[in-house]
């Protein structure tokens, strides 16, 4: 069984590891999503090394808490996770986006590597979740699961649509994670669509909603974790407000590096920050 940790600096060194290899992933692809997955690391590394119950040795476990990365243009972060976690060799993220490789560019479902659901198009990933929480109930199991939007994916009508569901359904084994970094491939939200007042807005469709300054941090995260276990009767949603690009002061809050991998000299730069090898 995979041990699961709540001491803040080892998921701090984890998350620095985290970052330097999907960085490198990305910048040996040529191509993919540098700044979403920056802002999402802290949540994943919470859920995987602290929250969730799951044995990386035996992914088809069929007790497991289920994980759906709704934002699948994120998943570089995700598949740096994975690796670490134990799902599958690190140096296999170097085959990102690669023909034949098992790590494309969007999840695609494969148990083996402890991807849950195939995502990329966005808006639809809550809806998967719904359907793994209320089959997790009609089944009596204690299985908990989770599933982190983009705040873009809130511009999606689909997405509430799910949203209700969840609600109507007493979904209290579902928690949902928004990354709200303000930004998407074409600029500041606010300035293209803008989506305020989200926390307001769940809670109107029926949801308890937890809303966290600073995203990346990780007691706060966990606390949050810890409330959504105990609420009962309606679905938990967390709102964390995150940088895009967290972690490397050339990307922070770039919208141009939503999905533009780091060029030779940006890594250099990068793993400077990132204090060298992981």
């Amino acid at each position: 069984m995979f041990k699961r940790t709540n001491d803040i600096e080892v998921l701090e060194d984890t998350a620095r590891r985290v970052r330097i290899h999907l960085l490198k992933a990305l910048h040996n692809a040529k191509s993919g999503h540098t700044g979403g997955s920056l802002s999402s690391v802290e949540i994943l590394v919470a859920l995987y090394f602290s929250e969730l119950r799951h044995d990386p040795s035996n992914p088809r476990w069929e007790d497991r808490d289920r994980f759906v990365l709704s934002k699948g243009h994120g998943v570089p972060a995700l598949y740096s996770v994975l690796a670490h976690a134990g799902y599958f060799p690190i140096d296999e993220l170097m085959t990102l986006r690669k023909p034949e490789s098992r790590l494309q560019g969007h999840p695609e479902y494969n148990l083996d590597i402890g991807i849950e659901a195939t995502t990329g198009s966005l808006g639809h990933g809550l809806s998967a979740a719904n359907g793994m929480a209320l089959a997790a109930k009609i089944d009596g199991r204690d299985i908990r699961v989770y599933a982190l939007l983009s705040d873009g994916e809130l511009q999606e009508g689909a997405t509430w649509e799910a949203i209700t569901t969840s609600a109507y359904r007493k979904l209290d084994n579902l928690c949902a994670i928004v990354d709200r970094n303000r930004f998407q491939n074409d600029g500041a939200m606010a300035e293209i669509k803008d989506i305020e007042p989200v926390p307001d807005k769940w809670r109107a469709f029926g949801w308890r909603v937890e809303v966290l300054p600073d995203g990346h941090d990780f007691p706060s995260l966990l606390s949050a974790f810890r409330k959504a276990r105990r609420t009962k009767g309606k679905p938990f949603v967390i709102i964390a407000n995150t940088i895009k690009g967290k972690g490397i002061s050339i990307f922070e809050n770039q919208g141009k590096y939503h999905g533009v991998a780091p060029t030779d000299e940006e890594l250099k730069i990068a793993l400077t920050e990132l204090g060298g090898a992981a």
